[in-house]
């Protein structure tokens, strides 16, 4: 009866006759979800397979977790987990808190054609594929014509060869990864701040409230769900990397593999180089289950700190 109840009421929220023009809407988004996103699922059952492409999905051997078993018993599965996390890790913070100080910065201007400009600036970078920020990179660091070789040789320094360095790498992809990323984290904060009232910030001034207190304590409290809803959808991507990042603007440099190999070149090259769907599908799904965990994860520490800023 209560089963009854309950599947009712479920119904009765659809109310597919009531809400059928926007079913109708949804239904190509939800065919294509369901076509590309689902069906594709079943290629898993590759990652138990030591698989044959010549005997296909269904005739290949079923050999249990053996791929898995060679993955992490390689030092392979550390280095990239390692990377792909402490790089993670990096982005979100720094980009999570540059992003944030951009918007209150940029909500300060008085000038509103100054702001549009500043922000079209700061966003464009983040439309530019990473095979244009590879070429840019590399017209920087190149070893006989790059601009900062130039300066350096200029300086009386000696050039680096800076694809051969994996101690610089690290750094340089931080910096790649923030002048692309920020300026549009910056602009979705600012969105937000837009949308608070200024009576707030009318209060604060007569209470004579520097800048700086009135974006501790109203800018940032309001900013608190977005921010929440970004952490948790970013800590869901945590086992996931930026593949142009670390292959194209590389260049895929072996030298720099210690510290640019990440889970998705990894895959790339486990498909190309060494010829293994299997071991990389294996290496996909280690990394979707992973992440999937984190998401859950992060959801339910927002849902006990602030439940009305988590996600579900």
């Amino acid at each position: 009866m209560q089963k009854h109840s309950k599947a009712a009421h479920i119904m009765k929220r659809l109310n597919f006759k009531k809400h059928h023009a926007l079913y109708i809407i949804a239904l190509p988004a939800v065919l294509l979800l369901f076509v590309f996103s689902y069906i594709p699922m079943f290629g898993l059952v590759m990652a138990f397979q030591d698989l044959n492409i010549a005997k296909g999905i269904f005739g290949s051997e079923f050999i249990s977790l053996k791929n898995f078993e060679f993955l992490f018993s390689t030092t392979d599965a550390w280095v990239i987990t390692r990377n792909t996390v402490s790089y993670n890790v990096i982005f979100i913070l720094l980009n999570m808190f540059l992003a944030v100080l951009l918007s209150i910065l940029l909500n300060e201007l008085h000038s509103k054609i100054l702001a549009k400009t500043l922000q079209t600036i700061f966003i464009m970078p983040h439309f530019l594929s990473m095979t244009i920020v590879s070429i840019i990179v590399f017209s920087l660091l190149s070893v006989n014509s790059g601009y900062l070789n130039r300066l350096l040789m200029a300086l009386g320094y000696d050039k680096v060869n800076w694809y051969m360095e994996p101690k610089y790498w690290p750094f340089i992809l931080v910096a790649v990864n923030t002048w692309k990323g920020v300026g549009y984290q910056a602009v979705v904060y600012l969105a937000s701040i837009s949308n608070i009232s200024d009576e707030y910030y009318e209060v604060a001034v007569i209470e004579g409230a520097s800048k700086l207190k009135q974006a501790w304590y109203i800018t940032l409290p309001h900013l608190k769900a977005i921010i929440s809803i970004m952490l948790i959808l970013s800590v869901g991507g945590i086992f996931r990397a930026d593949f142009g990042l670390f292959y194209t603007v590389p260049q895929d440099s072996g030298a720099l593999y210690p510290v640019t190999d990440v889970i998705d070149t990894y895959i790339y090259r486990s498909l190309t180089t060494l010829n293994n769907a299997g071991m990389a599908t294996a290496a996909g799904l280690y990394q979707s289950i992973v992440g999937f965990i984190l998401v859950l994860i992060s959801n339910k520490v927002v849902s006990r700190i602030s439940p009305e800023n988590a996600v579900f």
